[in-house]
Formats: C-alpha cells, structure tokens, sequence
C-alpha cells in the first residue's frame, strides 16, 4: 500500500504591603464569629494511563512517591480474576482443544505514571488475558507470552508544551473504539471489530491539541510486526455538550512479512478505518462506529478481501454503584481473504450484556454473549468438527483497582 498517507494530529513594595495588611486585616473573623469552614478536599484524579472508558472507575488517588531528580511517580494496579463458560467450543491456534469452563485471571499488573515536567512516563507490567467474542479462549500465560510480553505498554513522554507531546515506546494503538485490557474497556471481552484492529504498537507517535480538536498521528510497527512501516492517525472533535465525533486510520506503507499469534499478515498489510461517534446525556453514555478493513493481494504474502462492520456500545449509570454496559456489532467479509476466520465471504453478529458492581477499589461484573456466524465455511466455525454457527459465553470477573 505504497500509495496510502495519513495527515495526520504585579505594583511597588508599599503598595503591595498596604493591600497584604488590608486583606489580612479584612480576612479576620468577627470576635464570637464561627471559625471559617475548611477548605473542600481536592477532587480524585487518576492516573492518565492507562485509559479508561467505564462503567469501571480507576483509583482516584494512587500512591504517589518521590523519586528523587526523577520526581513525583505515581503508581496504581489492577488484580482480577474471572470465570467463564461457553458453549461449542473448538480449538485453538496451537491445536489444542477449548473446554466449556476455565477459572483464571484477567490481570495482575502494577502501572506507573510519570505525569509532570517536559520528561515524562508511563509503564504497565504484569500478566493479563484479553478474551475476545468469536474466538478460541486462552489462558493468561499463554495470551501473555505470545502476545506483548509482561511489560505489554509503556514509552516516554516528551512534553515541550501545553499543545504538544511525543511519545515514545509500546503504544496503546489509535484504532478503535475499545482498549486493549479489560479493566479499560465497558465489556469484559472485546469484539467482533476489534479483532480486525491493532491492539499494542511499538514506534513514535506526535499529539497535539488545541480548543475542540486533538490531532495525533504515528509511525509504528502496525500489529506489534517489528516492521516499522504503518503509519496512523486520529482526529478528534469535542463539542460543547461533551459529544466527540472521531475519525482514525492505519495503513502499512511497505510489505510487512512477518505472521504471528499477535500479528496477521492479512490485516497487517492493509488499511483500516474507523467513524467513531460517542453522545453523554447524563447516565448514558452511546458510541455507534463503523468501521472499514482492506487487504491488498501482495503475491506470496497476502490475498485481496475487505470487511465492513458496524457497532454499537452503551452503558448505563443507574447509581454510583451499578451500571450497565452493552454492545451490538454486526461485520461482513468479501474477496478471497479469510479475514474474519470462518471462511471466505462470511460474516458475523454478536450482543453482549455486562452488569457491573463497583464500590471503592472493588469491582465486580458479569457478562453475558451471543455470537451467530453466517455464510460461514464448515470446519472453521465453532465446536469441535467447526460446523456450529453459534456460541453463547457466561463470564463472572471481580477484582480490585489499587
């Protein structure tokens, strides 16, 4: 895709010990006067990253320790486990058979925040797992050694100004409209969509932001390649009330050859697009997305084939306490790439519905899925002989954000 480009996004010493003696003078309580209310506690404030789009909230006020000439860092974590059942489940990418019920984490990760001065940084270490909609379950271990490794997001931060950063390192993809772990993300899974898109790329990535709009734009390895030749961007308008209207898109400005668990060639060497629109209205908050994926036919490497997908996630505040997260997505395919997975020309639909418990740093969820697969290609759908088109997944998390 040689042919692609992102555009990226104060008076004298007596007069000034005149008005300090008249404002202490003017500041002193009448005599039998009740003493002046204590000024409010300042509001909590999280740590930037990593992101969190809710109903989950992070800790609002993470340890903090001096660092010495390094400063101020800040530091919180997430431990979580989780339950799950599902029904005609297949195999693996490895060969090995899915069970109907696992019991393991989703994360033990401590994260460290750098968030003052022109150098700053962000780490995130630990082990996780990211269960996704249409596809084979695999353990934390397992998700974590083949995916990002146990340091799976962190780079430096150059701040020179207010309107500008660069950040350098393992980056949190601009893609999509859900993140990559799920403590981030209004689900416990991801979806249908998100398994077309970037997760985690390492490279170098410009922001920039100013009134309404923030710009970013970035030259990365695409889907974690080591192929330095993607080049991304996101455009972000906020309006008034709060509402954002986003546009984000990736494409590989070489042939990348590389084909791992964690990177497929297909869509590494395509392009991806996404039309992101979020509305808050109070309690509820609703993002609709499209989203459009290309793989070019590169002989020996990669086959032709589009998809097209369209999805839509709300949550629900009923109190500070519970709330309610749901998602619909609907994707299509065309040309010869099996790009979705279950065969040439097919396409997939799916509805999830996540209740979710929070109070301090303890959370608990609870999730419940369908995913109905059509036009699929016997044998690369779900269950053992891969010839069901549909899987129902029940998931239980709890977990605490420190």
């Amino acid at each position: 895709m040689t042919t692609l480009k992102l555009w990226l996004c104060a008076g004298s010493a007596s007069a000034g010990l005149l008005f300090a003696s008249a404002a202490l003078a003017d500041d002193q309580p009448p005599a039998g006067s009740a003493p002046a209310a204590a000024p409010a506690a300042p509001q909590p404030t999280p740590m930037p990253y990593p992101a969190v789009s809710g109903p989950l909230v992070a800790n609002g006020s993470p340890a903090t320790f001096d660092a010495g000439p390094i400063g101020k860092i800040m530091i919180d974590g997430v431990v979580s486990g989780f339950v799950i059942g599902q029904s005609n489940s297949g195999f693996d990418a490895f060969g090995n058979r899915n069970r109907d019920f696992y019991g393991d984490i989703t994360n033990a990760q401590i994260i460290l925040n750098k968030t003052d001065g022109p150098v700053q940084f962000y780490l995130q270490v630990g082990a996780y797992d990211l269960p996704s909609l249409g596809t084979p379950y695999y353990k934390a271990k397992t998700m974590t050694d083949n995916t990002y490794g146990y340091a799976p997001q962190g780079f430096i931060k150059l701040v020179p100004n207010s309107a500008v950063n660069i950040m350098v390192g393992a980056l949190p993809t601009l893609i999509g409209d859900e993140y990559t772990f799920s403590f981030e993300n209004m689900n416990i899974e991801r979806g249908l969509l998100w398994n077309q898109e970037p997760a985690v790329s390492k490279g170098v990535q410009v922001n920039f932001t100013s009134g309404p709009w923030a710009i970013s734009g970035a030259v990365t390895d695409g889907y974690y390649s080591d192929d330095y030749t993607a080049l991304s961007g996101l455009i972000t308008y906020t309006f008034k009330n709060t509402d954002t209207l986003a546009f984000a898109a990736e494409g590989n400005a070489g042939t990348a050859h590389v084909a791992t668990f964690a990177t497929p060639i297909q869509q590494n060497n395509g392009q991806i697009y996404n039309l992101i629109y979020t509305h808050n209205m109070g309690p509820l908050t609703i993002s609709p997305y499209l989203q459009y994926n290309n793989s070019p036919n590169i002989p020996g490497v990669s086959s032709s084939g589009d998809t097209f997908g369209v999805a839509v996630l709300a949550k629900y505040q009923f109190n500070p306490m519970w709330s309610l997260a749901g998602r619909f997505e609907y994707i299509s395919s065309s040309g010869p790439a099996n790009l979705l997975g279950y065969g040439v020309g097919s396409d997939a639909w799916s509805i999830t519905v996540t209740p979710t418990f929070q109070k301090g740093i303890f959370f608990a969820r609870a999730e419940f899925s369908y995913t109905g697969i059509g036009s699929g290609t016997p044998g690369l759908m779900f269950g053992s002989a891969g010839v069901n088109d549909t899987q129902v997944r029940a998931l239980g998390e709890a977990g605490l954000m420190f």
